[in-house]
């Protein structure tokens, strides 16, 4: 089984400006670290051009349990946010407050800067035009949702053991803004939704006027979402906005919950809010009591 080596935490060091050298490090004599029951896949040229890898974590049962089918997570970022969010979930399911799930990544092939990584997800990411230097390379969500709905999502159905009924979608920042952009696009198409400290006024608040739409002519949201905040980030009074809204709102079937992550800023939010988020989303998949 191939695994993903640490190097992609590496690239979550840079997104977090803990490497500031533009030198390369000398190659390591060593083997690099790996999570186990990990693979990649790479998926051939979209629709709309674009290339993408998926990093597959598996559950411990899947290759001694044949017959069993397993929820699935989708997770924007993923050359990021993928290792954050997989060790938390073995830590849940270890404490039998989450379920067994496949856990998928989405990203690009290739190593990439921190700057190409913020450039090739605005393309995606953002469900409009952001403005200022950045515009030309915006606003593509709704090709991007295409994608993961009639490419990305029938790959890892037919690939792997997978119970099409309970699908989940997590995104931090933008692609926070992107899960909520599904929320309210696509609203049967996951049963879960993770938005952490999105980017709720990037496009000067279009989510805001977009929500308002889908409150003027609503469809049923049969999900749950789970959204958070950071106590000292910059986003913070958009989101309690959103979050307002939310409250509200009152959509038929959406069951809503919000944390605020304290003494956190934008980046340091993460772990906290996908481990929470990973609970409240597949909390009617559990059926063991947590331990003590």
């Amino acid at each position: 089984m191939k695994s993903i080596p640490l190097p992609l935490l590496l690239a979550a060091s840079l997104a977090l400006g803990c490497l500031t050298s533009t030198r390369a490090a000398p190659a390591s004599p060593y083997p690099p670290v790996t999570l186990p029951d990990t693979e990649v896949r790479s998926l051939p040229t979209s629709a709309h051009g674009r290339n993408y890898v998926l990093e597959i974590g598996l559950p411990g049962s899947y290759r001694s349990d044949p017959a069993r089918r397993y929820p699935v997570l989708y997770v924007t970022d993923g050359y990021w946010d993928f290792p954050t969010l997989y060790s938390s979930y073995l830590n849940l399911v270890y404490d039998k407050v989450a379920p067994e799930a496949i856990i998928v990544g989405i990203g690009y092939p290739g190593d990439h800067t921190v700057d190409e990584y913020n450039q090739m997800r605005l393309w995606e990411l953002s469900p409009t035009r952001l403005g200022g230097p950045a515009d030309h390379n915006s606003g593509h969500a709704a090709e991007f949702l295409n994608t993961i709905e009639h490419e990305i999502i029938p790959f890892v159905e037919h690939e792997y053991r997978v119970d099409p009924s309970y699908r989940v979608l997590a995104g931090s920042s933008m692609g926070g803004l992107f899960t909520l952009y599904a929320l309210f696009t696509r609203p049967s198409l996951f049963n879960g939704y993770i938005a952490a400290s999105p980017a709720v006024t990037a496009g000067a608040d279009w989510l805001f006027g977009y929500e308002a739409r889908f409150e003027r002519h609503p469809q049923p949201i049969n999900a749950r979402l789970f959204m958070t905040g950071a106590e000292y980030e910059h986003l913070l009074p958009g989101i309690r906005r959103f979050d307002a809204r939310l409250e509200q709102a009152h959509f038929a079937g959406l069951v809503y919950q919000f944390r605020m992550i304290d003494h956190a800023n934008h980046a340091g939010e993460k772990g906290e809010s996908y481990m929470r988020g990973m609970q409240f989303v597949f909390a009617p998949l559990v059926h063991a009591q947590p331990g003590p």
